[in-house]
């Protein structure tokens, strides 16, 4: 999500995920929040590599990809032939001593690709700030099979106040949106 919305702002992505349709939708949020005056944080560094082919396919029939030569890039463009893989240890920093501040969280989405432990910390710093911050008091709210994921192997779990393998789901539920096995639920 991170580099669409760096696409938003006119910034170099490389060969980083984005989904172009949804740039609008990013400048949208990026403008209400400088309307609402509300702080809308996004990396300020981040961990890129350069993505090779193997030439194999995996059982999916996928191109196999190696991320080579990984490193911290503190521009706010991302070189051309590179892929943001995670964030930047600024930004680890920035988010670990905001996180604690808030009284309610909503974690939905890893910071990374975390599977691959070169670009795992971010996420894992992050969870790790969200289930103390809780344990301190905060209510917490993480959504995503992937954020479940990354929760589980940093052993906090049960740290937290409320996780959905629902990452879609959940921000829809917490939009107003009326999810039909919800509502089948709430008739009987």
């Amino acid at each position: 999500m991170t580099y669409t919305f760096r696409l938003a702002l006119g910034r170099k992505v490389g060969k980083s995920l984005v989904e172009p349709d949804r740039v609008g939708v990013a400048q949208a949020a990026l403008e209400k929040a400088k309307a609402r005056k509300v702080q809308l944080l996004l990396a300020m560094d981040n961990i890129v590599a350069t993505p090779v082919e193997t030439g194999q396919l995996n059982k999916k029939g996928r191109p196999i990809v190696e991320w080579r030569n990984p490193r911290v890039n503190d521009s706010p463009d991302i070189p051309d032939a590179e892929e943001g893989m995670d964030i930047g240890p600024k930004t680890v920093r920035t988010f670990i001593e905001i996180i604690p501040r808030a009284k309610t969280i909503l974690w939905n989405g890893p910071m990374g690709v975390f599977e691959d432990k070169r670009f795992a910390e971010g996420t894992f710093a992050v969870a790790r700030a969200v289930a103390d911050a809780t344990q301190k008091g905060a209510q917490s709210i993480v959504g995503g099979g992937d954020s479940v994921k990354a929760l589980n192997l940093t052993g906090r779990t049960g740290q937290v106040t409320f996780v959905s393998t629902g990452g879609g789901a959940s921000l829809e539920f917490l939009e107003g949106k009326v999810l039909p096995g919800v509502a089948a639920l709430t008739d009987q």
